[in-house]
């Protein structure tokens, strides 16, 4: 009787907790659907730009960033690209010499973007002043326009920091199609709803524009290695507001393999709660004072990441019923709710013949990540690797 309860407390508890995430998520979905896609007006002002652009390792990557990069419509004397190539290898670091732009080559003991950028930062020529930093990862691509719509988009939001639009620009397999598909659901449900709902948008690790004293300022006081998500909290914390423009485009290359995609998401989730170990203590003084940016924040990172989330709906779905068939059902619901939602988060562009298809196929990936070094997963590894 004892082992039951225990049993029905597990469930119920597990329910609930996930039941939060959800309903979370419904709610700035449902407002991701409402936000309003205004014309910027053109900025009397040309601000002066650095892009800097931390590379490790994947050097055609960082040459494909740095070429979209240089091709802008924005006067090029009125920004400057500084690349950080840590452990590129010597073709691409000669290739990339080549180019009209400073080239750092660091030999970190051990390596992290927060000091990537911090060294880029120190070697900035005195004499130069800069308005806006933006920062790109090494893969991403953008318009000839990217900095017109980002100096007009800057001026108008009246703020120290934007987020641009990232999205994909493969979706050839099934990891890419879910890195794809999980990027414009995080762009929906963590940027746009927020943002309709006045309240800050999610930052990501690139394609970010930041007032340049306040990026300098606090970059180097960045001790971890998520910076990304350091920044975030440094900007709720000092009341500055994230603006999205969904129409300023940033097109970033995703991991096409399953071994890739869970690695990455193993990485995320491990930031995650490091990053709500950092900032809880931060809870009861923003209730106190009001500060929504902040509360929201701390509580979505409390909530579970999607990847645990859909782990344990599938995993309850699949063991329940051979445990008590009616405990089952509620979970079968919830899974079909969280499709409703992703639905409700996806663009239309994405939601075709191989959406449901790919959502499907994500126990695969999960489960290749639990078993990476058997014989099973080996296999479930050449299946998640095809293109479809």
């Amino acid at each position: 009787m004892i082992s039951w309860d225990i049993i029905f407390l597990i469930d119920l508890g597990l329910f609930i907790f996930v039941c939060l995430t959800v309903v979370y998520m419904g709610i700035f979905a449902l407002a991701s659907m409402f936000s309003q896609h205004q014309d910027v007006p053109k900025s009397r002002k040309e601000n002066r730009f650095i892009i800097l652009i931390p590379a490790y390792k994947n050097g055609s990557s960082a040459e494909q960033t740095v070429h979209s990069i240089l091709g802008q419509s924005y006067p090029q004397r009125l920004f400057d690209v500084t690349l950080i190539a840590d452990q590129l290898d010597e073709m691409s670091n000669f290739r990339l010499a080549q180019q009209p732009i400073t080239l750092l080559t660091p030999n970190f003991s051990k390596s992290s973007r927060a000091k990537s950028l911090q060294l880029a930062i120190n070697n900035l020529p005195q004499f130069k002043l800069y308005d806006i930093a933006v920062v790109l990862s090494p893969g991403c691509i953008v318009e000839p326009e990217f900095l017109s719509q980002l100096n007009d988009a800057y001026e108008a939001a009246g703020t120290k920091a934007i987020q641009c639009h990232l999205l994909s620009q493969n979706r050839d397999t099934v990891a890419a199609r879910l890195s794809a598909i999980f990027e414009e659901i995080n762009n929906s449900i963590f940027r746009s709803g927020h943002v309709t709902l006045g309240l800050s948008a999610a930052t990501a690790s690139s394609a970010m524009a930041f007032d340049f004293s306040w990026f300098k300022a606090n970059i180097m006081e960045t001790k971890t290695l998520w910076d990304d998500k350091e920044l975030e909290a440094r900007l709720l914390r000092q009341h500055i507001f994230v603006d999205y423009f969904d129409n300023i485009k940033v097109f970033s290359e995703k991991t096409r393999r399953a071994e890739d995609f869970s690695r990455q998401r193993r990485r995320w989730i491990h930031s995650h709660f490091a990053t709500i170990l950092r900032n809880i203590r931060y809870l009861p003084g923003a209730i106190i004072t009001r500060h929504y940016d902040l509360m929201d924040k701390i509580i979505q990172w409390m909530l579970l990441p999607r990847m645990i989330m859909m782990g344990i709906i599938l995993l309850m779905g699949i063991l329940m019923p051979a445990i008590y068939f009616t405990l089952a059902i509620k979970w079968w619901a919830l899974f079909a709710i969280v499709l409703f939602i992703f639905a409700l988060a996806t663009p239309n562009y994405l939601v075709d013949e191989k959406w449901n298809r790919t959502f499907f196929l994500l126990p695969v990936i999960l489960i290749t990540s639990l078993l990476s070094k058997t014989q099973i997963g080996k296999k479930l590894k050449t299946y998640s690797n095809k293109k479809i």
